[in-house]
């Protein structure tokens, strides 16, 4: 089987977890076309080098795209017209600008071409933001099953702007990455098509279930996150200044970069913890591996979140893991089993948690580690996740002019429930009361 994996930045240094199912999958004999609306920035990974030469990048040729759209036009007049239809009605909830709307439609119409001339039988999207988009609408035009995994938290923040009930309904499945996210999408597909939200955990492969690892030690924290406010990295800094003032010896290295990083800075400089406290930048998987490693324990102090693919990551390489009580995290992080869990914003009870790590005894923090990395090793397994992706995959492989959940009009089928009029009646109503 052949499918089109399509994702709006691959590689890209965020995207390991991506990579890892994509390769899993070749290994199943699933054969994956790599597309991407363009390349990530500043690649340090060879494996990501070496992917970025297999992924065709929409956005290099403005002239490929329009190409792309007179190939639609002209070669799949109905099947274009249906994904006009979409794209419109989609568009009425989206807060995105109309000229947005219009390059999607472009991008959609490349990704539909690479995925005929490819001879590929599916288009899988990751994230539930545009890429679902321009997914959706490609297989409309290339007239193949659909289907995309949700990560979260943003899909979660707007469902309606993004139209998830709607691509929901149009895909053969939707996978989530944890439970707490399959929560989210049943809250918010339309009644029916419940039945359709797969659970498939993002996964790591055995060369982390078998790193030797040594016992966790020392009084250095690392945090590996993009720098944001989301991730809570301010908060964090102010927990270790608590430390400080109150006479624990501590460190912290920050792994990642972003939009956040001056607010971080400030903090540093604020707080007078700049001895302590070292931003690192991106590191490759090796680096990340290497920081984790050096540290007694991985810290997440996230406001927002699904389950990060770090927390498995430190998990695997033995370190417990100091996190917030929010969306996924509680399923892998066991508070007192293999590590902490704080409210989301309490300073002080992440400043208490730290200092209980201080002050556990090596041996039963070696203990903690070797819990965490079972718990991975049970839960998260690339290679058993990308086989439940396949499954899914070829369960019912009918084209989109023909599959029942499609919502994609069609004179030979029956009802009302299956043209694009279904997606042009209101979403729910939902409420948090």
């Amino acid at each position: 089987m052949k499918v089109t994996y399509f994702i709006n930045q691959y590689p890209a240094t965020t995207h390991t977890f991506i990579k890892r199912e994509i390769l899993a999958l070749e290994r199943r004999g699933v054969a994956i076309v790599r597309v991407a609306a363009r390349c990530g920035r500043d690649l340090i990974d060879i494996s990501d080098i070496d992917e970025a030469d297999k992924t065709v990048h929409l956005l290099e040729s403005r002239t490929a795209l329009l190409k792309a759209v007179l190939w639609a036009l002209v070669s799949r007049p109905r099947h274009f017209a249906r994904a006009l239809a979409a794209l419109a009605t989609m568009a009425r909830t989206s807060d995105r600008p109309l000229l947005v709307q219009f390059a999607y439609l472009a991008e959609a119409c490349a990704l539909a071409r690479t995925t005929v001339a490819s001879g590929s039988e599916h288009i899988h999207a990751h994230f539930g933001t545009n890429p679902a988009d321009i997914g959706l609408i490609a297989a409309l035009i290339a007239d193949v099953p659909f289907s995309f995994t949700v990560h979260g938290y943003d899909e979660f923040d707007r469902p309606g702007r993004l139209s998830l009930d709607r691509k929901t309904r149009g895909a053969q499945f939707v996978a989530c990455v944890s439970s707490y996210g399959r929560s989210q999408m049943m809250r918010w597909c339309s009644p029916g098509d419940e039945n359709k939200i797969a659970l498939v955990r993002c996964g790591l492969d055995s060369g982390w279930a078998l790193a030797p690892v040594d016992p966790p030690s020392g009084v250095r924290f690392v945090c590996v996150a993009r720098l944001c406010r989301e991730k809570a990295q301010v908060v964090l800094i102010e927990a270790i200044a608590w430390l400080l003032s109150a006479g624990r010896k501590c460190e912290l290295v920050l792994v990642g970069d972003g939009e956040g990083r001056t607010a971080i800075e400030t903090a540093i400089q604020d707080y007078k913890v700049g001895h302590v406290v070292r931003l690192l930048g991106w590191k490759d998987s090796k680096g990340v591996g290497d920081e984790i490693m050096s540290a007694r324990a991985l810290v997440v102090p996230s406001f927002a979140e699904n389950l990060p693919v770090v927390i498995m990551e430190a998990m695997a390489l033995g370190r417990p893991v100091v996190a917030t009580t929010i969306a996924g995290i509680p399923e892998l992080v066991a508070a007192g089993e293999n590590g902490w869990l704080v409210p989301a914003g309490d300073v002080d009870a992440l400043a208490a948690a730290l200092a209980d790590c201080l002050d556990t005894p090596d041996k039963h923090l070696a203990a903690m580690g070797a819990a965490g990395r079972n718990r991975v090793a049970q839960c998260h397994n690339v290679d058993r996740e990308a086989a439940a992706l396949a499954k899914l995959f070829r369960a019912n492989p009918e084209p989109m002019s023909t599959h029942r959940t499609a919502a994609v009009g069609s004179a030979a089928q029956p009802k009302e429930e299956l043209s694009w009029r279904h997606l042009d009646a209101p979403s729910p109503t939902h409420s948090n009361a």
